[in-house]
Order: C-alpha cells, then sequence, then structure tokens
C-alpha cells in the first residue's frame, strides 16, 4: 500500500507586489477681463426694442431700434483664461440680468452668450479667449445720453 502524505505548509507560500504612487498638480485656472461689453451708438424711435451684441461683435436691433451711420465703439466683452495646457473647463455667467442707469429709464442686459460655450478647451500652451455677447432692452421714449451698469457681470471657469 502507498501512502502519500503532503505538508499543509507547502501550499501556502506568501506573495507579495509593490507599486508607486504618483500625483500631478495642475496649473490652477485663471481670467482676466480684457474688453468691455460695448454696444456703440443706438438710435430709437420712442418704442420698445432691443440691440443684440454676439460673441463675434455683430449688432442687430429689432422693434424701435436702429443704429445709426456714425457707430460709435461697439464690441463683444472678451476675456483670456489661462491654466494647465489641453485642459476643458466649464464656461457660467453668474448673474441673470444687469441694468444700465443713465439720464432715462433704466435698461436691462440679459440673453448672455459666449463663445466658447458651454465648456471651452485650452490650447497647448494653456490659454483661450472667451467672448461674451448679450441683449440690452431699451425702453419705450429713452432718452438720449450714456447709460451704464452700475455693477459688471461675472464669469466663473472652472475645471471639469
Amino acid at each position: 500500500m502507498l501512502l502519500v502524505a503532503f505538508s499543509a505548509g507547502a501550499f501556502a507560500q506568501p506573495a507579495t507586489a509593490t507599486a508607486n504612487a504618483t500625483a500631478t498638480i495642475v496649473t490652477p485656472i485663471a481670467i482676466a477681463q480684457v474688453d468691455d461689453m460695448s454696444f456703440g451708438n443706438i438710435g430709437t424711435t420712442g418704442a420698445v426694442g432691443t440691440v443684440s451684441i454676439t460673441t463675434a461683435g455683430a449688432r442687430a436691433v429689432t422693434g424701435g431700434c436702429y443704429l445709426p451711420a456714425v457707430t460709435g465703439t461697439f464690441n463683444a466683452a472678451s476675456f483670456d483664461v489661462t491654466g494647465q495646457a489641453n485642459a476643458t473647463y466649464t464656461i457660467a455667467i453668474n448673474e441673470v440680468s444687469i441694468t444700465l442707469s443713465g439720464p432715462g429709464a433704466d435698461m436691462t442686459l440679459d440673453t448672455w452668450a459666449t463663445d466658447p460655450t458651454p465648456t471651452g478647451t485650452l490650447s497647448g500652451t494653456g490659454t483661450e479667449t472667451i467672448t461674451v455677447g448679450a441683449t440690452l432692452h431699451v425702453g419705450v421714449g429713452q432718452l438720449a445720453g450714456a447709460y451704464a451698469s452700475g455693477s459688471p457681470f461675472s464669469i466663473t471657469v472652472n475645471y471639469n
């Protein structure tokens, strides 16, 4: 008769593995204002209307507004974003609307548009420019004169 015996310790051999740990600290995202938004010169027939400025800086009017031959300076707002190369980020305008005040009734600025939207991608050097357009609501019989926002609108960028 043949008897085979195994030692219990023969099957309980320990195994060990190792791993390293890594971490990457990204360049903080930052945003800086370059240009304020300017609607330039606006004409009105006395009726309610709107003037929109696109992210490309083009103007369009509705209702009782028109664009006079002497245009004045108009442009979309622009901001420079810097951060980690090739990173994506979200863009948010923090106000629903702001008010422009002047010699006549207050006017409302809303219906924001950004380019890019709603996310951007920083270049290989970690930069990108955001442009912002919006719609200005001109009231009935709006008085002539300069109007400005009492407080600025704010834009927030955040890494995805």
